[in-house]
């Protein structure tokens, strides 16, 4: 394993070390002692997500008030995650990744993640410090602000996104600032 730092403070991305044969291959995803030594917080793992989706399905962008590390288990995606802390100098900021299986994202909470399967299927499993509620609300932006320009892999009349995520506000109209 080794870890990138990113240009949004926080964000961090993992390199896995995977072993392929003939069979097929084996990687260890999530290693919390080895983690630790290579500078990734440590996590209080509460929750493990996996969501299933085809070629073209678009979800996000959601800042969800928890830390977060996402490993792809099949298939590829295009990852944008953006900064919504206010506080924070790289607030607004995109950074983008290509996640399949060689790679894992450690999410800070306060940033907005999104993602977009760019292969037939992919699977994306994330493990989380907090449990989700119903009953709170959880920041979103639109991932197709033409203020955050993410240059999605995805030809527009191909994306397949939900309802939820194609009525989210703006930057500016989330926080009246771009």
């Amino acid at each position: 394993m080794d870890v990138v730092e990113t240009s949004i403070p926080g964000l961090q991305e993992i390199k896995l070390d995977v072993f392929s044969d003939e069979r097929g291959s084996f990687r260890e995803a999530y290693q919390a002692a080895k983690l630790k030594d290579l500078g990734v917080p440590p996590l209080d793992i509460v929750q493990m997500n996996v969501s299933e989706s085809q070629y073209g399905v678009i979800r996000g962008i959601h800042a969800e008030p928890w830390d977060k590390y996402i490993h792809i288990t099949y298939g590829e995606v295009f990852a944008a995650i953006v900064d919504l802390r206010r506080e924070a100098e790289s607030f607004g900021q995109v950074a983008t990744f290509t996640l399949g299986i060689s790679n894992a994202l450690f999410v800070p909470r306060g940033l907005g993640n999104s993602f977009a399967v760019t292969t037939e299927r992919a699977v994306y499993s994330y493990l989380v410090t907090e449990h989700w509620r119903a009953d709170n609300p959880y920041p979103a932006v639109a991932y197709d602000d033409p203020a955050l320009a993410i240059p999605w892999p995805i030809d527009p009349e191909k994306r397949i996104v939900s309802e939820k995520d194609r009525t989210n506000p703006t930057l500016q109209d989330a926080y009246g600032t771009a």
